[in-house]
Parts: structure tokens; sequence; C-alpha cells
């Protein structure tokens, strides 16, 4: 398939410098050398816990937001270099939904007001947007006549598709959902999803899905990428992940997930990372993960060559080499760890 957007090396930091008083600020690295393609109606879903540095990367990737380094093409065209005016002419064909309905939609607009902006924006006349409105929103579930409301008088679910109205307006190429519906009741969130699917089908429109809930990911994606501090620590076919997960990360996520069936949720095994999150402005050396890696502990208790780290002894490798993504399982299957074989 083609690449309709391709990511290499990106990389974001905050920070840094001297503050007011002369002390030195670490410089947060929220996004470290991230590297992926998304082709032409796919859908990769980005996973990870609050900190791991996915709604950087979505902002990124839309130049939301101005990358330390690296480079992003889109469909064809350098988006880092761009001028104003080309990334003007890009507009259009990149979008976002964002994670709070409500919050993403000014309060003083109409929902038709909201709905029409960047079809006028982008030189669409006012009777042109208009019509384009009504069938917005009948595309997405509402009725024309509720053009005329205002955020505030629409349910939770209701202004999210307001927003997927307003991001699929101009029949953009790519959209960044930021946890479309994480802030949403399940049976909404099921609506919503369903939604997106069928604009998918419409459209072929590409998304990536930024979430942390993997059965949600699971439901609409392609691919899966897993994100931990800042990196991608493994990506996959989701089928393959979510049956064959090699980065203990990823297995510690997929472990936290609830069964449907009660006795084997009573029953099943559940493998906890130790502790919490690291901080992206003072990274650890070698795999960013070994602080927190149950099975990095497990096979450091095997003997070996280990090094005292994390308050424990741990696999030399893991505490002084940082594991780059390579083939774990397949030709599609990458992860970032020394041991992806062992259990």
């Amino acid at each position: 398939m083609t690449a309709l957007l391709e990511v290499e090396a990106l990389q974001k930091n905050f920070g840094g410098g001297s503050s007011l008083f002369g002390a030195k600020r670490a410089a947060i690295r929220a996004v470290d050398g991230v590297s992926f393609t998304l082709a032409a109606g796919e859908t990769l879903g980005l996973v990870g816990e609050t900190g791991s540095g996915k709604s950087t990367l979505g902002r990124l990737v839309l130049r939301l937001i101005e990358p330390s380094s690296g480079k992003l093409r889109f469909e064809g065209r350098d988006v880092i270099s761009a001028s104003a005016g080309e990334l003007r002419a890009m507009r259009p064909r990149m979008q976002m939904v964002f994670q709070d309905p409500y919050g993403s939609l000014d309060p003083r607009m109409t929902a038709g007001q909201i709905i029409a902006e960047p079809m006028t924006t982008q030189g669409m006349s006012r009777h042109e947007a208009r019509e384009r409105v009504g069938a917005l929103l009948s595309l997405v579930g509402l009725r024309a006549a509720m053009a005329g409301r205002y955020p505030h008088e629409f349910s939770g679910g209701q202004r999210q598709r307001i927003g997927i109205a307003r991001a699929i307006a101009l029949d953009p190429a790519l959209v960044v959902l930021d946890e479309p519906v994480s802030a949403l009741d399940v049976s909404v969130q099921a609506q919503i999803l369903n939604l997106l699917a069928e604009i998918q089908a419409r459209s072929s429109v590409s998304y990536l899905f930024i979430a942390h809930d993997l059965a949600v990911v699971r439901h609409v994606s392609d691919r899966v990428a897993v994100m931990y501090l800042g990196r991608i620590v493994e990506i996959a076919p989701r089928d393959a992940l979510y049956r064959t997960p090699r980065h203990p990360y990823t297995v510690s996520l997929l472990s936290a997930v609830p069964h449907a069936d009660p006795v084997r949720e009573r029953t099943r095994e559940r493998i906890r990372p130790i502790g919490e999150i690291g901080s992206a402005a003072a990274l650890p050396t070698g795999c960013r993960f070994h602080p927190r890696c149950p099975r990095a502990r497990i096979i450091a208790a095997r003997g070996g060559d280990t090094v005292a780290a994390a308050g424990t002894r741990l696999p030399t490798a893991c505490v002084t080499q940082d594991p780059a993504l390579t083939p774990a399982g397949g030709a599609q299957h990458l992860t970032a760890c020394h041991f992806p074989e062992e259990s």
C-alpha cells in the first residue's frame, strides 16, 4: 500500500535552558525518535499510559506544534519545511478530533457555524457551506435543524459528532483522533466508533487513533503501535499484537484489560509493571522500561550477565543498551526489546 503519512525519527523536546533564577532545567523529551508509516484508508491505533507522548505525537503529525527534529511527509510533501502558505494548502487534507467534545467547540458559535467555519476559511461560499452543513449533520446522525443550536444544548455524544462533522467537512485524507471516546458513556462510545467506521468505508480516510483503552483500539485498528516514554516500543498488525505481544510493556497493558468471562477474569494471571511511569525529563539508560520490567527481573533471576539497577539486579543489556525496533515474529511485527521471545 502507498504511504499516505511517513514519519521518521520525529522528536519534540520541551523546556531546557535556565530558569529565571539561573537554575538549569532538564529538557523533556516528549517524543523521542518516533518512526512509522500510515497507508491510505488504514487505521493505526496508538496506545500507552498517560505521559507516554501519544497526544504530543498526534499534534506533531499535523504540525500543530513544531518538531525539534525529524522528517514528516504527507501525500509525498514535506510537512516540516512547508511554508505557511504551503501548510495552509495542506490543512484541508489533515484534520483532528479532540478528546473533550465540549472544550473543543466554541460556545459562542452554533453547531452550523462551527462546522461551516473550515469550509468558509478555505474559500467556500456561505451558501455552499450552509448546504453542506445539513448534509454533514445528517451523515453523523444529527438533524439538519440542529444547526442553530449551541454546544451546551447537546449531549456529550452529540457534541463529539459535531466535532467529527467539522473534521470531515473538507474531505480530509487523514484524521488524528485524540482519545475521541474516552469522555463518553460506553453505549455512546460504540455509536461514535461505528460512525467513524462508516465514514472510513465511504471515503477511505486514514485515522491515527490515539487511546489508552486497548479494547477500543482493538475494535477500530488495522495496526497498533505501543508508546512508552516518547518511543514506540512495539508496532504490529492488530491481531498479531493482541495474540502474541512481544514487548513486556505491551504484555502488561493487555494483562490489565478486563475479560468478559468472570471465571477467567478471577483466575487469570496479571502481569503488572513495577511502580509508575518515569519522567521524560530524566530518562533511564538502556531500555527505558527496564526500571519497571517484570521480564527483566525474571531473566536476571536465572543468572547470567547482570548489573545493579532499580534497587535489584537486572540484565546488563537492559540497563546499558537502548534496543532498536526490530522484527520479532514477522516482518511487520517490530519490538524494541532485548528479550522479545522470553516469557
